[in-house]
């Protein structure tokens, strides 16, 4: 690419830098809140429209055939497309829901407040302006006339926050995204404007019912308290395996780097009688946990999982008359791009360029949609790289800096036309 080119490219974002604000704004202020998934179709609609004022052409999919799609709350994703000509398909993908906006927050968080230099709201970092920047990125490679031998798109999915099944994963089923048809993926999750994310750890997610013998609360020793073998399965966890699990470091540059490490951490834990109910005397015969285990690329799934099933059969053969059950809820497998993938090169030049450092590569401690477009998909070269910080994600007063925002879209607009054009 010129500079010449380049040079126009950045000159349109930062003529379009008000309407950047202002789409990111719009977006904001649909509650696209997941769960149960709200407004969905309407954030959907905003966004087809707007690519269609654009001059792209727009697919709506809806994912009727998920669990997680009723008429009441539709999973519809949209998709727009603009081709130049036989080049490289280049994917912008963000997602459009946004978890619930909890308490503690000083402005409406669903206004869409700009305020000295940020947006404010719920979806404002993670990740609304990550989509409006995907959106003013592509449209600015036309208008500074700069004829892409590729084809650019641009999609809206749904349910990332729960997994992504209805969205991307769902889009990489039909290979609406996927090898052969996709050959780049960017997805403008909030990693920061230096930052290159190139994977995410694995995710285990698992639940352990305790099953004890209900009695008399006044005669405990006549039964077998489910809550009393899951407390000694909690403290086993505590004292047997979170000491092991911190000695192990993968080499994936996962920030922040406490991250780099294996970890569990207990979701929740339900077991007897509602505290808020009436109360009577019983032995509690049934006590439920949910467990998020963190593995690393260089353990695997199955070591991770033998190890918990291990500890729980260790700890049921003294647990003084209560069973356990194991049960598998989620298995995402860690991902990471190629070290030597195309797009990663694309963005290292535009990060240089627009920002005037070296980037730096990271892998995410949770995971996103990278997991679908690699393991159903296919594409290997994909990795996230957007606007905002991540450690205000599903934060009281969520914001992103506009200055961010502006720099992000240039990196992308670049980006995405260099992979467009055949860079490498």
């Amino acid at each position: 690419m010129t500079g010449a080119l380049a040079d126009r490219v950045c000159a349109e974002v930062d003529r379009a830098a008000g309407e950047l604000v202002q789409l990111a704004v719009d977006l904001v202020r649909i509650p696209t809140v997941n769960p149960p998934g709200e407004a969905y179709e309407a954030c959907a609609r905003f966004i087809g429209d707007d690519l269609l004022r654009r001059g792209f052409a727009v697919e709506y999919i809806v994912a009727d055939g998920r669990p997680e799609h009723s008429a009441r709350y539709p999973r519809v994703n949209v998709v727009g497309s603009r081709r130049g000509g036989p080049g490289a398909v280049v994917h912008l993908n963000g997602h459009m829901d946004v978890v619930p906006p909890g308490d503690g927050w000083t402005v409406d968080p669903f206004a869409g407040v700009v305020r000295d230099g940020r947006i404010y709201g719920r979806g404002a970092c993670d990740m609304k302006a990550g989509l409006a920047a995907a959106v003013i990125a592509a449209d600015v490679i036309a208008r500074a006339g700069a004829g892409p031998a590729g084809t650019i798109e641009i999609s809206g999915t749904v349910d990332e926050e729960s997994g992504g099944f209805a969205g991307v994963a769902h889009l990489a089923e039909i290979g609406r995204i996927g090898k052969g048809r996709t050959d780049f993926v960017i997805i403008p999750e909030p990693l920061n404007v230096d930052r290159i994310c190139v994977g995410h750890r694995g995710v285990y997610w698992f639940q352990v019912t305790a099953h004890g013998r209900i009695a008399h609360g006044s005669m405990p020793f006549l039964g077998a308290s489910a809550v009393d073998g899951m407390g000694r399965l909690l403290q086993a966890v505590r004292d047997d395996l979170m000491p092991r699990l911190a000695t192990r470091t993968t080499a994936v540059p996962v920030v922040p780097t406490g991250a780099r490490h294996a970890t569990i951490n207990v979701n929740g834990i339900d077991g007897g009688q509602p505290i808020d109910g009436i109360q009577t005397p019983c032995v509690a015969d049934l006590c439920r946990a949910v467990f998020d285990r963190r593995f690393l690329l260089e353990e695997g799934f199955e070591t991770a999982k033998r190890e918990i099933a291990e500890l729980v059969e260790r700890v049921g053969a003294d647990a003084h008359g209560v069973r356990f059950e194991l049960r598998d809820l989620m298995v995402v497998h860690p991902t990471r791009t190629p070290d030597d993938s195309p797009v990663i090169g694309a963005l290292d030049r535009a990060i240089r360029r627009v920002v005037g450092r070296a980037p730096e590569l990271v892998a995410s401690p949770g995971t996103y949609d990278h997991k679908h477009v690699a393991r159903i998909g296919g594409v290997p070269h994909c990795v996230a790289y957007g606007p905002g910080e991540l450690e205000l994600a599903h934060q009281p007063d969520e914001w992103c800096r506009i200055d961010d925002l502006v720099r992000a879209t240039k990196v992308l607009a670049l980006a995405a036309l260099d992979l467009m054009n055949g860079g490498r």
